[in-house]
């Protein structure tokens, strides 16, 4: 009983020491890998252990070791799994974050360059070359004269769309008269009476009828194009 007792204390202290043995073993490599100032004290106690070891049989303390070495490597296997699957995590959010920002910066910078093409549009719409006071009124004007007068009042760029509208309303007659509406002039406002908003001469000078239907254009669609498009869809403006 005596003995067998002192066997089964020596197995127990000798599976101890060899467990402490493994780990001061790879602490003891690390540690020379480093530098470390704790290579002697290292040293001395792998030694003890190994004298330690020396109770137990041979094919025990192999065992013992295996086992030790083997916990720690699944260890360090688990540890760098889950600093992988963070680091993963994380370049994922940034990822995601960055990606957002640049369809946000994109989407202000379409929308900020559509919003700058539709003023310049509009300024180019309501820039003209010369204005109505600019031009002599005549007794008489003939469709090519008032058509030369609204080339040099209407945008270049915006002239086509003026002119179809003109041609649809009126057939370039300032005088023309709607005889069931009484819609009168180039544009044919109802009432004719609303070209006066443009000058006096409105009955006159077909220069005035034009600033009148170049503005309300460009008040009403914000161009003569926009109104063009318009008339397209609905055989009136």
């Amino acid at each position: 009983m005596l003995e067998g007792n002192r066997v089964s204390r020596i197995s127990v202290r000798g599976f101890a020491v060899a467990s402490a043995t493994a780990v001061t073993a790879v602490g003891s490599v690390v540690g020379v890998a480093s530098g470390s100032v704790a290579q002697n004290n290292d040293a001395e106690a792998t030694a003890t252990d190994a004298t330690l070891l020396a109770d137990i049989p041979a094919g025990q303390q192999a065992h013992v070791q295996l086992a030790s070495l083997t916990q720690q490597a699944d260890a360090q296997a688990i540890a760098a799994d889950a600093s992988a699957k963070r680091g993963a995590e994380e370049l994922a959010r940034k990822k995601a974050a960055r990606t957002a920002l640049d369809k946000k910066a994109a989407a202000e910078k379409a929308e900020k360059e559509a919003k700058e093409r539709a003023e310049a549009k509009k300024a180019a719409s309501r820039t003209s070359t010369r204005d109505s006071s600019s031009f002599p009124v005549q007794s008489s004007y003939s469709v090519s004269q008032i058509q030369a007068i609204a080339r040099e009042m209407v945008p270049s760029a915006q002239f086509q769309c003026f002119s179809n509208i003109v041609d649809h309303e009126s057939g370039w007659n300032m005088n023309a008269v709607n005889a069931s509406s009484g819609a009168y002039g180039l544009f044919q406002a109802l009432p004719a009476s609303k070209y006066s908003s443009a000058g006096s001469d409105w009955q006159t000078n077909p220069a005035t009828q034009i600033k009148w239907g170049l503005s309300y254009m460009d008040g009403r669609y914000g161009s003569p194009c926009e109104a063009w498009s318009f008339w397209q869809a609905n055989s009136w403006y």
